[in-house]
């Protein structure tokens, strides 16, 4: 039985029947999009097909550096609650090969109950059920940079994460010479993710030292959400497997573009009658619908900042002129906006949201772009103008102006009415509280910039 084909618990069980296979690897993603999961018996794993596990909260409560979360109001989890565990069911149609580990599947795995208040996937899943009630089914897909070193998790302490070497040197965009001379890694990253079904469509150098770009095969939307997930943790894995490390930090470098993660959503009407995006009478092909749809994505995009841009480094890439937004601007086919109308055929008529960077989380970044779309249609919102030549050399409404750090976002995000009424109170509440954590430990610490500007000087 190939993966693929599993659907349901009775095909999850007869997989691992088949192969014999004695033990499964099950995994989450938290508020970071961190992977964190374990192996688990056959027996056991047949258990939680059918009646869940127990998932330990605290992955709801502590960073991406397992710290953690405190003095910040954090109400769902902590050492007021113990800790507990919260249940967890397991998505059979999630299965998937590891290459290199010919001898286990992997499942993906969701929180519930109150926990799913906090999941991102589940998150992600509210927002499709908005979607489907609207008559829409979502497809989307995301594209990601980022940068390849001849480094290993133990070099770049030795060295400080200082003079780190990448896999090649020079700026080479696009490049064929690099792409030949370095075929072999190309192939095997290609079929690696051929293999754990999350294909790649396109794959090419940017502008940087050792920077690749994957752009992701377009699926439904929750799918194309769960490959993205993937491909980030297991990309990392796959590079450090072959003394490689692969970073999808926003911006690791003050010398080069940061690396962007940007999502591309179309709506397809769920009564089989095409495209909700197209309409060949309208300029752009751009239908009422898409037109309602990017609106909704302009006027939120300030008050979800945070739920996109996601660390302290994100807006270290909101910088005019290297290839990040700096207001919530949209245009067509214009790299130099928020938003991006691309216009074609029914089957490709889309908008690429391109304010995301590679740190962020799939299932968050995808629902919070989606929900603001949905918003601009449910309440038939129309767009500002349309931004014509560069956008970085023209004014904007200052209400289009994005925050400009990430505690300022979250407080921006905890404010939001809109919000709110998308995500509910208990997400928007927990996941701002992260936000402030994540901005309040940055500045426990002294930067490079700030020893070479005044350490001697002032």
């Amino acid at each position: 039985m190939d993966p693929r084909e599993v659907r349901t618990v009775q095909d999850a069980k007869r997989i691992i029947e088949e192969r014999d296979i004695k033990h499964v690897k099950v995994g989450l993603f938290d508020i970071d999009g961190v992977m964190r999961g374990k192996y688990m018996s056959r027996k056991k794993f047949f258990s939680s097909l059918e009646d869940g596990f127990a998932f330990c909260d605290v992955v709801l409560g502590w960073d991406s550096n397992d710290q953690l979360y405190e003095n910040v109001d954090i109400k769902f989890t902590g050492w007021h609650t113990g800790y507990p565990d919260a249940p967890v069911r397991i998505i059979p149609e999630s299965c998937r090969e590891i290459p290199f580990e010919p001898d286990t599947l992997l499942f993906l795995c969701e929180f519930e109950q109150e926990a799913a208040k906090l999941c991102p996937r589940n998150l992600l899943g509210r927002i499709l059920e908005r979607a489907s009630g609207l008559g829409f089914e979502v497809s989307a897909a995301f594209e990601y940079e980022f940068f390849m070193f001849n480094e290993t998790p133990d070099s770049v302490r030795e060295k400080g994460y200082q003079n780190l070497t990448p896999i090649t040197p020079g700026f080479f965009g696009y490049s064929m010479l690099r792409n030949s001379v370095h075929a072999e890694l190309y192939h095997d990253l290609l079929n690696f993710c051929e293999e754990m079904d999350m294909p790649i469509e396109g794959l090419h150098t940017e502008t940087g030292p050792g920077v690749l770009e994957a752009a992701l095969y377009v699926d439904a939307a929750r799918e194309a959400a769960d490959k993205a997930a993937l491909f980030k943790t297991f990309v990392k894995a796959w590079a450090q497997r072959r003394e490689m490390m692969a970073t999808f930090m926003a911006k690791w470098s003050n010398d080069y573009p940061g690396q962007s993660g940007h999502i591309h959503m179309s709506l397809n009407y769920q009564d089989g009658s095409g495209s909700a995006f197209h309409d060949p009478t309208q300029p752009m092909n751009m239908s009422k619908i898409q037109r309602h749809f990017v609106a909704g994505q302009q006027q939120l995009m300030p008050e979800l900042t945070a739920m996109i841009a996601q660390t302290v480094n994100s807006y270290s890439r909101m910088i005019p002129g290297f290839w990040a937004p700096t207001d919530a601007t949209w245009a067509c086919e214009n790299r130099t906006t928020a938003l991006r109308v691309i216009p074609g055929s029914a089957k490709s008529q889309r908008v690429e949201f391109r304010l995301g960077s590679a740190d962020a989380n799939p299932y968050i970044a995808l629902a919070a772009s989606l929900a603001a779309g949905l918003y601009g249609i449910e309440n038939e919102l129309e767009p500002g103008d349309r931004v014509e030549g560069n956008a970085y050399a023209l004014k904007h409404p200052e209400h289009l102006a994005l925050p400009l750090n990430l505690n300022e976002a979250a407080e921006v995000l905890r404010g939001s009415e809109a919000a709110r009424q998308l995500f509910g109170d208990a997400f928007v509440e927990h996941y701002a509280s992260t936000r402030e954590w994540e901005f309040n430990e940055f500045r426990k610490h002294i930067t490079d910039w700030e020893m070479q500007r005044y350490f001697e000087i002032i």
